[in-house]
């Protein structure tokens, strides 16, 4: 919570003309100006177009069906977890008493808030095998960064500022390079083995007095799950450095495996991806930090806490024995990476979404999206090439690669005539260590139908590349906006610039 000064009072803001032509300027009731506007930023006097409710209704509602959505198909993108977003987790955020309460809000007023962001941090230790999280961070990549920073304090506070290297293999998440890098680490690219996992003999090479941080996601982008963790983890901690698990692919052991049993000290998770928060598009994101039991001192600020009530039962449920306060006096801290609650509606969002299937219901989510993605890898490299074609996680990589040589038809070829079938591409060409790569993610609440149907269009589409490719490279046909011409689009981009009526 902001704390006010008490002698703080709102003033009304009205407008007067500003002096030498600098247009009208801010003024707080009996203050001194606070800003300008220049003359064409305001509003002429402009006739408003006259529509009726019916007309504006039906422009808006065409123009939402044009958006793809996961409301509207199959979203399969990979590293990306695209799931789709219960209602009831967006009702229970559209509470009144959570949906308006201030983010000034005094913590005595704000009990109920606290005690689910508290629940939902426990909820994810628990999960994860972490000792605390802040849900401080907006996002994924922002995690990172908030990660590393802390990191990057922990070792100035051991006086170790030598350790400056991040190691990042090939297989990680793509934002882990640039968050190590502008957090002003070095960072260290290593290759991944011939099994599309890390080399542990390789790892050993590269470790040394300067490792700060090995940035790991398991299972990788090839969906594969890092089979020599432990033997990583034990290498990285007899170097002096930290372990950091991107959670991009939690839905793939979610309820089944914990980061935090496998050695890694610092993590991330997208609560917009694992926990059905709207994304991208859709909204904005929430990425909560963990930290093992050594680091929680450097946690962004503030952090829930919680406390026993004077006399309270201890049989009472939590809000009627227990009280809880944004502490604000961590003195190590990195200190606060944004403001207030942050994403708060998102944290009831995830609580809602755990507390509705329980232990037991989010290990079973994460074990059905590992069987869609293996049934469809199974039906897949009937026609594509799979190039580690072994069991799975949530996501496979599939290659255009032979087909492209064969018939000069690639990757995006294909992700665009997919679009055509009414279907959402894959992520294309990520990973980057795979030629022509499709990275396909079904998660796990497509049904068997859906899934058959996109096998089916995918094998259409293929052997029409081979009998006809003519009519692939020309794809998409039948969607709003056609064929465009990425390349172009990026060296050659049609900016305009359109004036404001009133000084046009």
């Amino acid at each position: 919570m902001s704390r006010l000064a008490s002698d703080h009072t709102y003033s009304p803001i009205i407008f007067e003309q500003g002096q030498e032509g600098r247009g009208s300027r801010y003024v707080e009731s009996g203050g001194a100006p606070t800003g300008f506007l220049p003359p064409e930023a305001l509003r002429a006097d402009l006739p408003l177009p006259d529509n009726s409710e019916l007309d504006v209704v039906r422009h808006f509602t065409r123009l939402s069906a044009r958006t793809f959505g996961i409301d509207l198909g199959f979203y399969p993108l990979g590293s990306c977890t695209m799931k789709y977003n219960p209602r009831v987790n967006d009702a229970m955020a559209e509470l009144p008493a959570l949906r308006d309460l201030h983010p000034w809000t005094p913590d005595d007023l704000a009990q109920g808030a606290l005690q689910i962001m508290w629940e939902l941090e426990r909820s994810l230790c628990s999960l994860f095998g972490m000792a605390a999280f802040s849900l401080n961070p907006s996002a994924g990549a922002h995690a990172e960064l908030t990660a590393l920073l802390i990191a990057k304090k922990y070792f100035k506070d051991r006086g170790e500022r030598q350790r400056g290297t991040v190691i990042v293999p090939d297989t990680a998440h793509g934002t882990n390079p640039a968050s190590a890098a502008m957090c002003g680490f070095k960072v260290l690219s290593l290759r991944s083995d011939a099994r599309g996992r890390v080399s542990v003999d390789e790892l050993k090479n590269v470790l040394g007095a300067d490792t700060a941080v090995c940035m790991m996601t398991n299972p990788n982008t090839l969906g594969l799950f890092e089979d020599h963790i432990h033997e990583i983890a034990r290498a990285v901690h007899e170097a002096g450095g930290l372990m950091y698990y991107d959670g991009a692919n939690a839905n793939a052991l979610m309820g089944n495996a914990r980061p935090g049993d496998m050695g890694f000290d610092l993590m991330h998770l997208n609560l917009h991806k694992t926990f059905t928060i709207p994304h991208g598009g859709g909204g904005a994101g929430h990425g909560p930090v963990g930290v093992a039991a050594h680091l929680v001192e450097y946690l962004p600020i503030p952090y829930v806490r919680a406390r026993a009530k004077a006399g309270a039962d201890p049989n009472a449920a939590p809000s009627d024995r227990m009280e809880f306060r944004l502490d604000f006096d961590l003195p190590h801290s990195v200190g606060p990476v944004r403001s207030f609650w942050s994403n708060f509606a998102h944290a009831v969002r995830a609580l809602a979404y755990i507390y509705a299937n329980g232990a037991e219901g989010l290990a079973k989510v994460s074990q059905l999206a590992v069987l869609n993605a293996n049934y469809l890898r199974v039906r897949v490299r009937d026609f594509l090439e799979t190039p580690y074609d072994e069991i799975c996680r949530h996501e496979f990589v599939a290659s255009a690669q032979d087909l492209k040589r064969e018939t000069g038809v690639k990757a995006l070829d294909l992700a665009k005539a997919l679009l055509d079938r009414g279907f959402m591409a894959p992520t294309i060409y990520f990973p980057l260590i795979v030629a022509e790569s499709l990275m396909i993610e079904p998660t796990e609440t497509e049904s068997k139908e859906t899934l058959d149907e996109f096998v089916a269009a995918l094998r259409e589409i293929v052997s029409l590349a081979k009998s006809d490719p003519g009519k692939i490279l020309a794809a998409p046909e039948h969607t709003v906006v056609g064929r465009l011409d990425e390349t172009r689009a990026a060296r050659q981009p049609d900016l305009r610039w359109y004036p404001h009526p009133a000084t046009a």
